[in-house]
């Protein structure tokens, strides 16, 4: 088997990183891959490959946003700005409809609310629309007793996290981020990509047919991943659209590179640029603290969510038990990692055989830099 050119650099001590990478991306011909690691806020993996992408390029990374989207409500907690134990209608008086007036802004973030969708499902038009999805997720009935369970809010999260951060501030989470994240830290990482980057995006391109059913659409994964709508999502179109790509909806349109992942995450807990930590020691500590447990009910992943974040240290028991952050459809993978001082960002320009979280190349990935720095 050839091996795949990989480009980029690692610093001394990261070769075994390159190693693997070189192996994951030669098994898998034809695809495109980024992986950039910060150790201590310095980076020390960059590393690229596959047909027409470069470090630069931008990938559809879908729920890759939702970490930028928690990173920007810790901040709003850490500020005094936003209460994690006040009901979300305190702000949103029109979210108390149907059975949902005493959801706080903690079990909401908990993925405790029972709103993974709308009967009928969302139109394409809504689904690229964080406020069009807010407006329809207000009136609606949850699938389950607020609060009494948890399950993945994949299309919707960022939408009603979005509109709580709006009705406070008087401004989009997309901005937010804009303002205190993506630009002082310069990072490639969008809400919302401006027309002047379309050239550097690659289109997301369809898995290889691996055999795998799709959920029912009357199921809870099949509501939560909108397949009760007519037609059906699908996430390579949706991705591939410029409206999307242009509206930024947290929960599902993020673009950017693995460059700009692993520094944001970084940004959140080392020193980058001179400049400190995003999030304070009380902030961390309060985001990475389990909030759930037991099985996702749409996904069926145990033990899913810290508080936002997705729990990493569970996915990936050698990471710490602190490890946050968040996947993305096609297979990406970003966290930071307080414990081993690191932040992780793997994408990929093909949906993952499997689907949904990070590609199971992640494991070995994740190995290999963990050996790397001892």
């Amino acid at each position: 088997m050839n091996t795949m050119t990989v480009r980029g650099t690692v610093a001394d001590g990261f070769e075994n990183v390159r190693d693997e990478f070189a192996a994951v991306v030669t098994a898998e011909p034809g695809l495109g891959a980024q992986l950039a690691v910060r150790l201590a806020g310095r980076q020390v993996v960059d590393l690229w490959a596959g047909p027409g992408v470069s470090g630069e390029s931008l990938f559809a990374l879908y729920s890759s946003g939702k970490g930028a989207a928690y990173l920007v409500v810790a901040l709003l907690v850490q500020d005094g700005v936003l209460h994690l134990d006040q009901a979300v209608a305190t702000h949103w008086p029109e979210f108390a409809a149907e059975g949902k007036s005493d959801l706080t802004l903690r079990d909401l973030l908990g993925h405790r609310a029972g709103l993974i969708g709308v009967d009928g499902g969302f139109s394409a038009a809504e689904l690229a629309d964080d406020r069009l999805l807010a407006l329809r997720l207000a009136a609606q009935r949850p699938y389950w007793r607020p609060g009494s369970a948890y399950g993945y809010h994949a299309f919707v999260i960022g939408a009603l996290i979005g509109e709580v951060v709006r009705r406070v501030t008087g401004r989009s989470i997309q901005e937010i981020y804009t303002e205190r994240v993506r630009t002082p830290y310069d990072l490639d990482f969008y809400l919302g990509l401006p027309e002047a980057l379309e050239p550097r995006y690659v289109p997301v391109r369809p898995a290889r047919d691996d055999g795998q059913r799709a959920p029912a659409p009357d199921s809870l994964t099949g509501i939560a991943f909108n397949l009760n709508a007519t037609p059906p999502t699908d996430l390579v179109e949706f991705a591939n659209t410029r409206s999307v790509r242009a509206l930024g909806p947290t929960s599902s349109g993020s673009v950017g590179n693995a460059r700009g992942l692993a520094t944001l995450y970084a940004a959140a807990i080392s020193e980058v640029d001179g400049r400190p930590p995003l999030l304070t020691p009380g902030t961390l500590a309060e985001f990475t603290e389990p909030h759930s447990t037991g099985a996702d009910l749409v996904t069926g992943e145990p033990d899913h969510f810290l508080l936002g974040f997705e729990a990493q240290g569970v996915r990936y028991p050698q990471l710490g038990a602190d490890a946050f952050g968040h996947s993305g459809a096609v297979g990406a993978q970003s966290f930071a990692d307080p414990h081993h001082g690191i932040a992780y960002s793997y994408t990929r320009n093909r949906f993952a055989a499997g689907g949904g979280g990070g590609a199971l190349e992640n494991h070995r990935l994740i190995a290999a830099v963990l050996r790397a720095i001892g």
